[in-house]
This record gives structure tokens, sequence and C-alpha cells, in this order.
């Protein structure tokens, strides 16, 4: 309304935005609400739809998040912040973007650090197999297969 007041005395859309303390954008912005619906134009018309949870929801996403990823369809532990985007979205039908996400998640008190818990499908036999057969192929390939004696060859052979 002190947008309205000051435009209404004549006053430019710069020095509103430099005496109001906003961007010269936003007071743009309301200028054309004021010129084409009046002050009534300018009103809050509150908060906008579902774009946020209430601390209710919060509380509930958080023991949600709580159960882990498998308790709703995933295969593995890892809350990703696509899958908690998804998993909002189904519950309470809002739409957060990733970063909206990973803000929600802060204020809750969830990290983006790997959990001290080791994942419940972790085969530690298999990661032991892994480390000493597989890894050990792949980083010396030469290792892998029995040598047939060294040998050396020129690049071309000799004529006749």
């Amino acid at each position: 309304m002190q947008a309205a007041d000051l435009l209404e005395q004549g006053m430019r859309q710069s020095k509103v935005a430099e005496v109001l303390g906003v961007t010269p954008q936003a007071v743009s912005l309301w200028r054309r609400a004021w010129v084409e619906g009046g002050r009534e134009a300018l009103l809050s018309k509150g908060p906008g739809g579902n774009s946020y949870l209430s601390s209710e929801q919060e509380r509930e996403l958080d023991d949600l998040l709580r159960a882990g990823p498998t308790a709703y369809g995933w295969q593995d532990q890892r809350w990703t912040l696509a899958r908690v985007g998804v998993l909002i979205e189904e519950r309470f039908k809002v739409r957060y973007e990733i970063s909206g996400v990973w803000r929600l998640l802060d204020r809750l008190g969830w990290s983006w650090q790997v959990p001290k818990v080791r994942a419940v499908e972790r085969n530690e036999e298999a990661i032991a197999a892994w480390r000493t057969e597989t890894w050990p192929a792949a980083f010396h390939p030469c290792r892998s297969q029995p040598s047939a004696g060294g040998s050396a060859s020129r690049a071309r052979p000799e004529p006749g």
C-alpha cells in the first residue's frame, strides 16, 4: 500500500524501490497490478496454495523417513533428495524442487552424510571375495592370467 501511495504522488518506480528497499521489478509488478485492479489488487492473497508442509506434516515426514526407503519400495537404504521429493508429493500432494527438499531436510535435522549403520542388504562375504579376487584381477589384468612365458617380437616380421 505504501508503494501505491508513493506512485499516486507521482514518484518514479526506481525511487519507490529505493525508499521501500525492494527491487525495481517488484515495484513494476505492484504498479501494473495497481493500474489494472486498483488498491484491491495489492492486498495479500495469503500463502500461495500447498507449497509448504505444516509443522504436523513435517513431523509426519520425519517419521516416514525414519522407516527407510525400503518401506516405500526402493531396493536400497539410501534416501536421495529425489526420492524424498517423490515421497512428499505422493503423501502430501505438495511438490518441492530438489533445493527445497534439501532445505526442508536440513531444517528437520537430516544431513547428507553417509549413515554409520551399514545397509541391511550388505553382504560381507561377497565384499571380501570382490576385494581379494575381482579387484586385483581388474587392477592388474596381467596377473589374472597364467604367464605363457615372456616374448619379444619386432613390429614387422623379417623378410624371408
